[in-house]
């Protein structure tokens, strides 16, 4: 086993295992908003080690290239989903007004 190999294996262990916990940590909470904080990790962090572990395991290709890409537009576009998400529901149960620009 080369080295590159090992660290592969660490990184995507390490994405798959920020992922599950973040997953788990996501079902107990009733409140949208706790939920949504759960979720958050997994596409901040989990993904990008899972991402850049395809990227050592399989060399620079273009196929690297697109897993980079997609794992950069996860982890950019997470956050404003998750806050998105999170506006919606403060819409629906009253917090916030609906036509609200803030």
């Amino acid at each position: 086993m080369s080295a590159a190999h090992v660290a592969a294996l660490v990184l995507l262990w390490a994405g798959v295992v920020v992922t599950v916990l973040s997953c788990l940590g996501a079902v107990r909470p009733r409140r949208v908003y706790v939920r949504l904080h759960y979720v958050a990790p997994a596409t901040s962090i989990g993904a990008p080690l899972t991402g850049l572990a395809l990227a050592i395991t399989n060399g620079w290709s273009l196929t690297t290239a697109e897993d980079i890409f997609i794992v950069f537009l996860l982890a950019i576009t997470g956050p404003v989903l998750a806050s998105s998400a999170a506006r919606v529901a403060a819409q629906r149960e009253g917090l916030i007004q609906e036509d609200s620009p803030q």
